[in-house]
């Protein structure tokens, strides 16, 4: 655009040539974390009453919702002088929290210690080290307080090692408060507040705690309904508020379900669990890329696998507006659901899941 010297203005004119020459970008990758879209569900949907919308956390710069909870409680250590300049973060995930803190110490400045669980994909434990975390690969089936888990290395090495900041995220309450300001707000005023039903898969369980306070504050008749696996506790202790060990096996779906009760969830703003299995949940995930034109990761599955199952309970009518969270990207998968030998090495192809055929063909 161009302006001519002729403006009679001359304050006006100068004013037009400064905003002529400015460059408009972000100041940092930080800056796009949140306010991710909705997106219609057409074609997964289409034999269920209702209307279901996905918020697609992958649009975060981090391809995850767990950019939220990095950036939101990194500052807030920031704010309250718990970091300071060349300071080490620490923290235990199944890995996409790790990558997020990664991204988020990268701007800062801080050096980042991560402690992974074993299931976690090839593919987020090689991401890890490429954003430069030191990575700690702990065993997955051993009990939360075996000196081996990924919650006792974490602590351990914080215990060990001064000016270390342990985040903490199945024990720390600004995990649900992330949610409660940027999720929670974001989902409302997309739905003009037409929503009735919030479905989000529960790990630490602060997306589904965070954001479901916010909206019953809006309107306490909206339905939060929380996704969990079978070789998890949390449905049982939702109905029961006992802890139940002998729910404990193992599974395969990373980021979903636990082995211990997180202070992160608050379970009294969850109306309802429902239970996925790892081979319906995984095939979902590839169903949705495949019918939604959107590659998301193993527990977007386990959600639209959910969203099935409370279906055929009834959960919804003609006039539901569903909003599911799809937490993460596919990308982050492609050794595991993505990969024909991994699904066929899971006995995941079986009559009902017939393998198709690789549309791949080689020329010689």
């Amino acid at each position: 655009m161009h302006f001519s010297k002729t403006y009679k203005n001359k304050t006006l004119y100068n004013l037009l040539v400064f905003m002529e020459q400015q460059i408009n970008a972000f100041n940092n990758v930080l800056e796009l974390i949140g306010n991710t879209p909705l997106i219609k569900l057409n074609h997964i949907t289409k034999n269920i009453k209702g209307n279901f919308y996905a918020k697609v956390e992958s649009f975060n710069p981090g391809h995850s919702t767990k950019d939220r909870i990095a950036l939101y409680i990194i500052e807030e250590a920031e704010r309250k002088g718990i970091l300071k300049p060349g300071d080490t973060i620490i923290e235990t995930t199944s890995g996409n929290t790790g990558f997020s803190i990664a991204m988020v110490s990268i701007i800062k400045g801080y050096e980042c210690i991560l402690a992974v669980s074993s299931k976690s994909s090839k593919d987020k434990i090689d991401m890890l080290r490429s954003m430069g975390a030191k990575v700690y690969v702990c065993p997955a089936h051993v009990s939360a307080d075996d000196p081996r888990s990924y919650y006792q290395v974490a602590k351990r090495i914080h215990e060990e090692m001064s000016g270390s900041v342990y985040i903490n995220q199945y024990f720390n309450q600004l995990n649900i408060d992330a949610h409660y300001k940027t999720t929670g707000p974001e989902i409302w005023k997309q739905t003009n507040g037409n929503i009735t039903h919030f479905v989000a898969c529960s790990g630490t369980g602060g997306t589904i705690s965070g954001t479901a306070k916010y909206l019953k504050e809006q309107n306490p008749k909206i339905r939060v309904l929380g996704i969990d696996a079978y070789g998890s506790v949390l449905k049982k202790y939702h109905e029961t508020r006992e802890f139940d060990s002998d729910e404990i096996y193992p599974y395969r779906i990373e980021g979903l379900g636990k082995n211990l009760i997180p202070t992160a969830t608050d379970f009294d703003v969850i109306d309802k669990f429902i239970k996925v299995k790892d081979e319906e949940s995984a095939h979902k995930a590839r169903e949705i890329s495949k019918t939604e034109g959107l590659f998301v990761g193993y527990t977007s599955g386990a959600a639209m696998q959910g969203i099935e199952q409370l279906a055929e309970e009834g959960e919804f009518d003609e006039n539901s507006n569903v909003i599911v969270i799809f937490p993460d990207h596919g990308s982050r998968y492609m050794s595991k659901v993505y990969s024909d030998d991994w699904m066929r090495s899971q006995g995941f192809f079986d009559s009902k899941n017939i393998e198709e055929a690789q549309k791949i063909e080689y020329i010689k």
